[in-house]
């Protein structure tokens, strides 16, 4: 009886070190082709753009779109990466932006403008805005309302208090919930002043709970956040704001022509 070869395994073991070689091969030459392929398609597709640099990204897997504090993220399991980004399509339109207003726009249903504090003339273009008494860009805000107000283009005013960023903001909006006179009182804290003591009641306390809560609710992450004609601005954005005003500035200047002319 013969013995069986003590290598009997060994042939097999140094066959296959060519196939893997083979197989590791052929796979980075997919790779290879697949990156290419994809800066072509990157140059071809965004034109105007010059990239200098292209290779593989630590992001792996399908990435999901998600939502929080209302702003658009995106998350990719495989990797466990999340992208804070702007996502662009070919034609430059901001699509990131655009989830971002149809978020805003579906927790807009949760604001009852009826329990806002209402500053202006009823009659004026109505825009709601969540303010914080010691955040600088609110109070230049402020500022910019006044300057448009006394230039004929007033505004109505529809305050929500986010409390939950500076430490004395909530004692500051009570204040002014509780003041006799709550739209100087407004004005007066957003001008800097700080009177000797601060107004306490318990119905200006409850209504800065509720802000914080509807605050928390719809995810405004910062100060001043308006909505105007059902579109979020984010920040004091002058220019968004003028352009706001013009909109509604010409129909009013169209019917006071017409109505002169009759």
């Amino acid at each position: 009886m013969s013995a069986a070869p003590v290598h009997a395994g060994e042939p097999e073991y140094v066959a296959a070190q060519p196939q893997d070689a083979a197989r590791a091969q052929a796979h980075g030459a997919r790779l290879a082709n697949a990156q290419a392929e994809a800066e072509q398609q990157l140059h071809q597709t965004f034109t105007n753009l010059r990239f200098e640099d292209f290779g593989p990204s630590p992001v792996e897997g399908p990435v999901y779109q998600a939502s929080a504090g209302g702003r658009i993220v995106y998350y990719a399991p495989q990797s466990e990466h999340i992208l804070f980004a702007t996502v662009y399509d070919r034609n430059g339109v901001n699509l990131t932006a655009l989830a971002q207003e149809q978020g805003a726009t579906r927790r807009l249903k949760a604001i009852d403008p009826a329990k806002a504090l209402a500053i202006g003339p009823a009659s004026a273009p109505t825009v709601i805005e969540f303010t914080d008494p010691d955040c600088p860009y609110c109070q230049a805000l402020d500022r910019f309302w006044a300057a448009k107000a006394a230039e004929g283009k007033p505004v109505r005013r529809l305050i929500f208090f986010v409390s939950g960023i500076h430490p004395t903001a909530a004692a500051k909006a009570e204040h002014i919930l509780c003041s006799p006179d709550r739209e100087a009182a407004f004005k007066a804290a957003y001008s800097g002043q700080s009177p000797a003591a601060l107004a306490q009641c318990a119905q200006g306390h409850a209504k800065v709970a509720d802000d914080a809560e509807l605050v928390a609710r719809i995810g405004i992450s910062g100060t001043p956040t308006l909505i105007a004609d059902g579109k979020l601005i984010s920040g004091f954005q002058q220019a968004e704001l003028e352009a706001f005003l013009d909109s509604h500035a010409k129909p009013a200047a169209a019917k006071a022509a017409s109505d002169a002319s009759r």
